[in-house]
């Protein structure tokens, strides 16, 4: 029996450590966020605290422990089955496990019972020790390998919403004149962009592109003196992720986080920041924000005159005429702020238009599919309020049928959600929320003969099957993963 339990300890410590790092891995290994902004903390009452709870008195009292961990992996299999971003088996995770295991039996072997919470927590700060000392390295090679490119000029993005847009849109206008690399997909942490100057960065790029993200206070700071981008462009500042930020204005101090830079030139923020123009920092913002703040600083470039549809988007800006096949009113700000750093590097406006003309819609931000005689609207990759409900009004021009999937606004305000439900139930015929997290707020809001609920993901093409048509238009609007 000793050797039973022994190795369905084991077993046991495997499975419940695969629930730990799982959730570790999904909020960027921050114990912090796992236990206190987890979207759906009762995981953590059914996958581990009533599981350990249990083992632990069944081992203490019984010889039947290895029942506990035969329920325990099937229930956890169940668990993992659902879910649409299960672990990745990176360098870091298989140094966990090693850590886990050798604690385990450490323990085991030498105090003679079988402790779950302690060889977690030992390999946890034993994982963070090893990292931090590989990411030390990591980043000196990185420091290294950056300031070894002399002629490197640096452009650092942030915002809000639409950072990943601007990134894209510089990359793709200035690369007619420069040899041009843009941090990857949504890579915005000092810990992606350190492996991405590593792993992947051209000895013989010019213009290096930095998306910036944060989390909280000094997130940006440390990237930006990092990198130490001569160009810096700042977004529209709103409230995504305001729960870790608890105010806008927290929001908007660590974007301006950016402009710690040694080596700054030229700075293009957008005016919800609420700065003044500088002899190096220009504003830019729409004509409705000029007139909303003409009591203060106007901005120093004006957008004006937007035209949307689903055929692209035209606008003025200093009232120069550009259009772009991209899809989203909004989306004139962050081309805007793109032709602005094009005009910097030295692009004249028939260069810019080419640019502009040939660009393409950033994957699953209002990307257009045409499909099966339906319009598909991907818009999965946009999680903010303007975004979104932008996107209502671009749709709201269709005149077929409309059907939205989404599962809402995550990490803001309900009153931010409400909005999205009242709009969602003038605009479309057909609202599909997909899980549980805001549903009881669409379903208050919502017309219940227009509203359906997709409980599983796998279930989504039966559902669209049997409940759209041809001629109809469908927007994916936002995508959360099944962990929120």
């Amino acid at each position: 029996m000793t050797i039973l339990n022994n190795t369905f300890y084991m077993l046991f410590i495997v499975a419940i450590g695969y629930y730990f790092i799982t959730n570790l891995q999904w909020y960027s290994y921050k114990l912090s966020r796992v236990l206190f902004h987890h979207t759906k903390l009762w995981w953590h009452y059914v996958y581990f605290l009533l599981p350990f709870l249990l083992y632990a008195w069944v081992s203490a009292n019984t010889p039947y422990s290895f029942l506990v961990v035969i329920i325990y992996w099937g229930l956890l299999f169940s668990w993992y089955r659902k879910l649409d971003k299960p672990l990745v088996f990176t360098g870091r995770i298989k140094r966990f496990y090693v850590a886990l295991l050798f604690v385990s039996v450490f323990v085991s072997f030498t105090f003679g019972y079988f402790s779950v919470v302690l060889p977690l927590f030992i390999a946890y700060l034993l994982s963070l020790f090893i990292e931090n000392l590989l990411f030390n390295s990591f980043k000196i090679k990185a420091q290294k390998k950056i300031d070894s490119l002399e002629n490197l000029k640096v452009i650092g993005v942030t915002a809000s919403y639409g950072k990943t847009s601007i990134k894209n849109y510089i990359s793709h206008i200035i690369q007619a004149k420069y040899k041009t690399y843009a941090t990857p997909r949504s890579v915005n942490t000092l810990g992606g962009v350190v492996l991405d100057i590593n792993n992947d960065l051209p000895t013989d790029t010019e213009v290096y592109i930095v998306e910036m993200g944060a989390r909280g206070e000094g997130d940006i700071a440390e990237i930006s003196t990092f990198v130490n981008p001569h160009l810096v462009v700042v977004g529209k500042i709103g409230p995504a992720h305001i729960e870790y930020f608890k105010t806008i204005e927290n929001i908007r101090n660590t974007k301006m986080e950016i402009l710690k830079t040694d080596r700054l030139q030229r700075a293009w923020i957008h005016e919800s920041a609420r700065v003044k123009p500088e002899t190096i920092i220009d504003t830019f913002g729409t004509i409705e924000d000029l007139n909303i703040r003409s009591k203060l600083q106007a901005p120093k470039h004006i957008i004006s005159d937007i035209e949307s549809s689903l055929d692209g988007i035209s606008f003025l800006l200093d009232g120069v005429k550009y259009s772009a096949s991209i899809l989203g009113e909004f989306n004139a700000m962050n081309l805007c702020a793109s032709i602005l750093v094009a005009k910097e590097l030295g692009l004249d406006d028939t260069q810019i238009q080419e640019g502009l003309s040939s660009l393409a819609p950033v994957p699953h931000r209002l990307q257009r599919i045409d499909a099966g005689g339906k319009i598909i609207l991907d818009d999965s990759f946009n999680g903010n309020i303007d975004g979104m409900l932008s996107s209502f009004d671009l749709v709201d021009s269709y005149d077929g049928r409309k059907v939205v999937l989404t599962p809402g606004l995550v990490e803001v305000d309900d009153e931010f959600n409400i909005q999205v439900a009242q709009r969602a139930n003038e605009v479309f015929d057909l609202v599909i929320v997909t899980g549980d997290l805001n549903y009881h707020i669409f379903k208050e809001y919502i017309d219940e003969d227009k509203l359906l609920k997709l409980q599983s993901k796998e279930l989504m093409e039966e559902m669209l099957v049997e409940h759209t048509k041809v001629g109809d238009l469908i927007l994916f609007a936002n995508d959360a993963p099944s962990y929120i």
